[in-house]
């Protein structure tokens, strides 16, 4: 059923089905992968890297048995301006961002197609963190043949996305996107199997989420959803675009499954006030063209045990563990309660443990004025 679980009837019936629910985790895990080969030691020549080479990344991090093979890393250089208490180092350099890899003949099998998987980790850098807080609006224009200056996203993330380095030391030649780009329609023209069998699957956690949301529409505008269908697992992840970007993502034919914590507020962001929700209302109408809009299908999580700790319900280890929890343990009481930690939200460093430092202290302040009084 790999087609269902990929999205191919937008998960009609299966949101609670154990088999996507299974399938689902396994790529968290994948994602999660990330995070444990990043390398946070400021005394490393790899710092801000990744830890490990492509051959044995996933072995050094304990899935050897994946069904995987690394065929390159993706480094991303957010274009934002510095601020004093900024490593001079951080904005404008290429940081690992993710890696591209392919299934290996036995997975492939035991799939029932071949995949190509891109997986993103979420914010970690403090370039990153000022990234998430440029939350205006603007036109993607990402197929130049076709601009589309309706289709607007979140500049931080389109920064992210199109930003680049030329001083990388690590192979990151050219912005995130080129780099995806190539690797990508590589990998799609190199399989050995028909096209109908392969699939391009793009996950991601928080920040990573968006970046698999834009690789999504933008493989999709350049037509390779054509040659093997895209699908966005999306943990914890925040808007991206407007309606007008929703809008064409669904024309393209995108699959998107948004595993969600109805705890985390970061899933609530940007468009605090101004969302698919709200902009129904008779005065906000005038701003619809600025409303953010989610898009995809949503696949709620929740659990109670997670609400005293506000880093807990954005991990990914806790959305990883409550699609591994049985349906019947876990609770459904659907309490929301976003609204009254918008303040700290703009990412947990992605997971717990990574250390609060004073700016991100500033920058979680700073951010949920900002955000909440709608001024970015």
């Amino acid at each position: 059923m790999w087609r269902q679980v990929q999205g191919c009837d937008d998960w009609e019936g299966l949101l609670d089905h154990p088999v996507l629910r299974s399938e689902v985790a396994r790529y968290g895990e994948l994602v999660d992968a990330c995070y444990k080969a990043f390398d946070l030691d400021p005394a490393s020549r790899r710092h801000h890297n990744c830890k490990y080479g492509k051959e044995r990344m996933l072995e050094e991090v304990g899935m050897a048995g994946a069904g995987y093979e690394v065929t390159k890393y993706i480094y991303a250089a957010p274009d934002v301006i510095t601020v004093p208490t900024m490593e001079a180092s951080t904005s404008g350099r290429g940081r690992w961002i993710g890696y591209v890899a392919v299934s290996t003949p036995e997975m492939t099998r035991q799939l029932g197609r071949r995949d190509v998987l891109v997986s993103f980790r979420g914010t970690v850098t403090p370039a990153e963190w000022l990234a998430n807080l440029m939350s205006s609006l603007e036109p993607a224009r990402l197929d130049p043949c076709d601009p589309r200056p309706d289709v607007k996203v979140e500049s931080g993330f389109l920064s992210l996305y199109t930003s680049a380095d030329k001083t990388c030391r690590f192979g990151g030649a050219g912005s995130c996107r080129e780099q995806l780009l190539r690797e990508v329609s590589r990998l799609i023209d190199s399989g050995d199997s028909p096209s109908s069998d392969t699939s391009v699957t793009l996950a991601g956690h928080s920040m990573g989420g968006a970046l698999a949301t834009l690789l999504a529409y933008d493989l999709a505008e350049l037509g390779l959803n054509r040659a093997a269908p895209i699908t966005v697992f999306s943990f914890g992840g925040p808007r991206v675009g407007n309606a007008a970007f929703k809008a064409r993502f669904d024309e393209l034919g995108v699959k998107a499954l948004r595993v969600a914590n109805v705890r985390d507020p970061i899933t609530r962001m940007p468009g605090v006030f101004l969302n698919e929700a709200t902009t129904g209302a008779a005065m906000l109408r005038p701003w619809a063209g600025s409303c953010y809009t989610h898009v995809g299908v949503e696949l709620p999580l929740d659990d109670l045990s997670s609400v005293a700790d506000l880093a807990a319900v954005h991990d990914l280890g806790t959305y990883i563990a409550l699609l591994k929890k049985p349906k019947a343990a876990a609770r459904a009481d659907d309490g929301g309660g976003g609204g009254a930690v918008i303040g700290r939200v703009l990412d947990f460093v992605g997971r717990r443990g990574a250390g609060a430092m004073p700016w991100q202290d500033a920058a979680l302040q700073m951010g949920g004025l900002v955000q909440t009084l709608g001024l970015i």
